[in-house]
């Protein structure tokens, strides 16, 4: 229950809403009680025959006295005549009042999840690298969605329920006293209600303790369903190269039997929350009427009375099972709640330190230094790390796969911190720099592009809608792109669709390329660039690589001979350590780690 009142902060900003809806409940909830009053007169005057009286009530107000002769005096026509008038005023005020009270709600359940998403949304862009490491996107996806979309459903019905029911059972309790006392109902037939009544929500409270653990387990395997869509998408290609299908429908088909299994279970026991609380209040309505029932042919009670606090102990029942139905309904929240908390409630590891600075300019070096590091303080991934790069120069990252390349240069964005030693930049580190202020210096290709599914345009100018299309076309030329880019429907206008589906594994790069250009950073981060490439495409890119690393200071992770021959300081990495350093010339005559590489990799190529 704390995670769900933590979950209504997002209600402050909306309380207006709930203000109005609330006004709104308690006017539908009196016009449900003043067609009760209405009752009365219809029985005892018009369909009886008899005079309205007050039976046992001693000394009643004076304007009680008043209104019921006045009504005894009335024709019965006429008097049938305005009440018909009065009950369908009555109803039509009410229904008006419903109305507003159901559009207000959902306003305020619909603003309460828009700012929800959002929330979720900007924490997960705010968490660092290792959380993405550690968790499935699938689940990730299933946290907005399907978590969400069952909070949703507590806030717009649990809510509204939580507040208009409360007024609902005040208003018919409030007819329950005022008949009770006025026509001096007995009470042994009033305690009989008060100790009956409460046993409608008793099962309902029992079914709903095991709807949160369902409900967990229901989400999970919502969780593992969304990965498996997400893996088949995007791994279409090898899915159906290898003739995989029947595989992956397979897996897809357990995951999906679990949740179907899961949510026939939840459904099952919401399901007889409804026909479990109206046995037992009818049962209850029938004890009442047993014991009312003797009174009113004994005589000691108006039959008119009696039957408005039938009406009104019956109108009783439905907030009593609304509220019961509620529990349930809140227990499934509950567990959606702790999930989506779960994303709210971490807190990224890399951050901003305590006084950092803008970076404002980079003067001179970059320097790794002393750097240990390890994903998940096991084995470790970088070992004593040692790397110095003068601005403006080329370093060329080379080693087997795993050997930690990718690693050392996401320590320079801080997409992760060293757990030992520092980066430094101009001789400070890294850390004294806010983070938005260190990425702004830095542009990234890497060899697995990735593009969203929006415009040329937007794709290049990634992050600023309103940039000057002529600088954009200026940094589609220097990244080779501008002819093929002219050739599309919409031109720099054409939509490349997701993950840039439409456009060839060249034309992706050079896309990449043109961005980084575009944002035109000091420092270039560039992994393995070419490598995935045919031989046109890769002269094309290479070409566009050497506009782009022209007076900058670039890292370049690369596995084809024309990026590292050229570099200005080739590192050599093995299992985390740095077990050469030189040029390409000086790495060749020393006949070590870089030469095996090299007759392995290179010597092909020649």
């Amino acid at each position: 229950m704390k995670d769900y009142l933590r979950f209504l902060r997002f209600l402050k900003p909306h309380i207006w809403i709930m203000a109005i809806a609330i006004i709104c409940m308690f006017g539908s909830s009196s016009m449900g009680g003043v067609s009760l009053g209405v009752i009365i007169p219809i029985v005892d005057n018009i369909l009886s025959g008899k005079a309205i009286s007050l039976p046992g009530v001693e000394n009643p107000p004076v304007f009680l006295v008043n209104l019921v002769d006045r009504i005894n005096s009335i024709p019965k026509v006429a008097l049938l005549n305005w009440l018909i008038f009065i009950i369908a005023l009555i109803f039509l005020i009410k229904e008006i009042f419903l109305f507003f009270q159901t559009y207000f709600m959902a306003r305020l359940g619909q603003s309460i999840l828009r700012d929800a998403r959002l929330a979720i949304y900007k924490k997960l862009l705010s968490l660092s690298h290792d959380f993405y490491s550690s968790i499935q996107i699938g689940e990730l996806v299933s946290r907005v969605t399907y978590d969400v979309g069952v909070i949703v459903n507590s806030v717009t019905e649990g809510l509204t329920d939580l507040l208009f029911q409360p007024i609902q059972l005040l208003v018919y309790l409030s007819m329950v006293i005022w008949i009770k006392v006025y026509f001096s109902i007995s009470w042994p037939l009033t305690l009989v209600t008060i100790l009956v009544f409460p046993l409608v929500a008793f099962p309902v409270v029992q079914i709903g303790k095991k709807l949160r653990k369902i409900s967990t387990a229901t989400q999970e395997s919502m969780a593992d369903i969304n990965s498996q869509l997400y893996e088949t998408i995007y791994g279409i290609d090898i899915v159906k190269t290898f003739c995989a299908e029947d595989y992956k429908i397979g897996k897809f088909k357990i995951h999906n039997n679990k949740y179907y299994k899961m949510l026939i279970k939840s459904v099952k026991r919401m399901a007889v929350i409804s026909p479990l609380g109206e046995f037992v209040g009818v049962a209850c309505m029938a004890i009442v009427l047993w014991f009312g029932g003797k009174e009113v042919l004994s005589g000691s009670l108006s039959a008119g009375a009696f039957i408005a606090f039938l009406a009104a102990l019956l109108s009783l029942i439905k907030p009593f099972k609304r509220l019961s139905r509620l529990y349930g309904i809140n227990q499934q929240a509950l567990a959606a709640i702790t999930r989506v908390f779960s994303v709210l409630d971490r807190e990224p590891k890399v951050q901003d330190t305590p006084g950092a600075t803008r970076l404002s300019q980079f003067n001179d070096s970059i320097e790794v230094k002393s750097v240990n590091f390890s994903y998940d303080k096991g084995t470790p991934v970088l070992n004593d790390i040692n790397v110095r790069l003068v601005k403006g120069k080329i370093l060329a990252i080379v080693g087997l796969s795993g050997a930690g390349k990718s690693t050392l240069v996401g320590l320079l964005p801080r997409f992760y911190d060293p757990m030992d030693g520092e980066v430094l930049i101009d001789g400070k580190t890294i850390k004294d720099f806010t983070i938005n202020s260190l990425r702004e210096h830095i542009g990234i290709v890497t060899q697995e592009t990735i593009l969203f599914n929006d415009s040329v345009r937007n794709n290049i100018a990634f992050g600023k809608p309103d940039a000057n299309i002529g600088d954009i076309i200026k940094a589609a030329k220097a990244a080779n792109s501008h002819d093929f880019i002219e050739k599309m429907p919409k031109g720099y206008d054409t939509f490349i669709g997701d993950r840039g589906m439409r456009i060839s594994g060249g034309e992706k790069q050079r896309l990449a390329i043109a961005r980084a250009l575009f944002k035109d950073p000091p420092i270039l981060i560039l992994d393995e660039a070419t490598s995935q490439l045919d031989t046109e495409s890769e002269r094309l890119v290479q070409e566009a690589i050497d506009r782009l690393m022209a007076h900058r200071t670039a890292f370049v992770i690369a596995h084809r001979l024309s990026t590292v021959e050229h570099a200005d300081n080739i590192v050599v990495l093995d299992k985390g350590r740095v077990v050469e350093s030189g040029t390409h010339a000086e790495l060749l005559a020393r006949s070590g780690v870089y030469k095996r590489l090299y007759e392995l990799q290179f010597a092909s190529l020649r």
